[in-house]
């Protein structure tokens, strides 16, 4: 599949450029965040998980446009990175490389996302880092973004890593970014949108990062159950 048409675009913008259109993307994915929350809570028939949502707050709302603003530094620390050489994409990946790669970035990413989220759970880090967006021990549409910079920022840092260390094509991180965004959301609903039966699969699903809201020590995994199964804080 070919994108070397639209990495020349992008190497041709500026930096004024580049911060517009990370700014523009990033309200855009939290805008559709949002909307694709209200959509499934609205048009969902099953039952709420918890007796309802948590309350949405004027806090809660400036903490994700600052999760927005974090995003959207990343992001550019991500060009800046790609522009220096530090991170390669490759332009011309096939559909089944596209794939792998795709499946690769969730198995490792949610890996990564393990250890870290794990490691925030540590008590002393946990007041200063993670007990806010504990405090939505129910969600809501917001409860996604409701994050510490610095969370933020790690999640950031975790991508980065992997994406010096192998040259993803473009379509792949696309992708995978979408996938993320979608997870996250469903992960944050009050509601299961997952069939009962992908529990056997290892689908980190609605219920299972619920749990983790009620249960603080258990299920710290995002995309799978693999991790907690495997390392022992898994609940069903």
């Amino acid at each position: 599949m070919e994108f070397s048409g639209y990495l020349q675009i992008l190497q041709q913008f500026s930096w004024l450029q580049w911060t517009v259109f990370s700014i523009v993307i990033n309200i855009f994915l939290y805008l559709f965040s949002i909307g694709l929350y209200l959509f499934i809570d609205k048009t969902c028939r099953k039952s709420l998980l918890q007796a309802s949502d948590h309350p949405v707050t004027k806090a809660d709302f400036f903490i994700s446009i600052l999760t927005v603003i974090c995003n959207c530094a990343v992001m550019l620390l991500g060009v800046f990175l790609w522009k220096k050489g530090w991170i390669t994409l490759n332009n011309e990946a096939p559909v089944y490389q596209i794939f792998l790669e795709v499946l690769a970035l969730v198995l490792l990413m949610d890996f990564c996302m393990y250890l870290f989220h794990y490691a925030a759970h540590i008590p002393f880090i946990y007041k200063i880092l993670h007990s806010k967006h504990h405090e939505h021990v129910s969600t809501n549409y917001l409860s996604l973004f409701v994050l510490h910079p610095f969370e933020t920022i790690g999640f950031g840092m975790m991508m980065m890593v992997l994406l010096m260390c192998y040259h993803f094509s473009l379509a792949a991180i696309t992708i995978y970014l979408f996938i993320n965004l979608v997870w996250g959301t469903i992960g944050h609903l009050n509601r299961e949108f997952f069939p009962a039966s992908f529990d056997r699969f290892f689908v980190g699903t609605s219920k299972f990062h619920n749990l983790h809201h009620l249960d603080e020590h258990k299920n710290f995994g995002f995309y799978t159950s693999i991790w907690d199964r495997l390392f022992g804080t898994y609940k069903r």
